[in-house]
């Protein structure tokens, strides 16, 4: 028994390591007002989601517009934001959502990494779009 939890344990040591998709990690919002840290759903490693890691302005530090009155004081930093986004493709990501803590309001979404190291993050309601460029942290 013990030869094998040293050959499964080897086998996990050799076994290649996975890149991140280019869409994960930490992103500056368009307005640099935030951060929004994107990685793995928690109990969903087949989704993205996303999560407030810093807030510029510290008047902005309660989700003060949410639709919910009980939940206006709770904290935007380490707030998810960003939700269910399937893989479409390396570095394309859709059927998301997206939470704007300045409106209160929640929009589908698609994330597209560009070539040149940005982030296409879309808001959609209806058919009609509205894009904003994020940058690296």
């Amino acid at each position: 028994m013990r030869s094998l939890a040293i050959a499964i344990g080897l086998t996990l040591a050799a076994a290649p390591a996975f890149a991140a998709d280019p869409v994960e990690g930490d992103w500056l919002t368009q307005d640099k007002g935030g951060k929004v840290h994107i990685a793995a759903c928690p109990g969903r490693a087949d989704r993205l989601c996303g999560t407030t890691s810093w807030v510029k302005d510290p008047s902005k530090v309660l989700d003060a517009k949410n639709p919910n009155a009980a939940l206006r004081s709770k904290p935007l930093l380490g707030q998810q934001v960003m939700r269910d986004f399937k893989p479409a493709g390396p570095g394309r990501w859709t059927g998301g959502k997206i939470y704007d803590p300045k409106t209160g309001k929640t929009y589908n979404s698609k994330l597209t990494a560009a070539a040149n190291g940005t982030l296409k993050v879309e808001g959609c309601v209806l058919m009609v779009c509205q894009a904003q460029t994020w940058t690296r942290d």
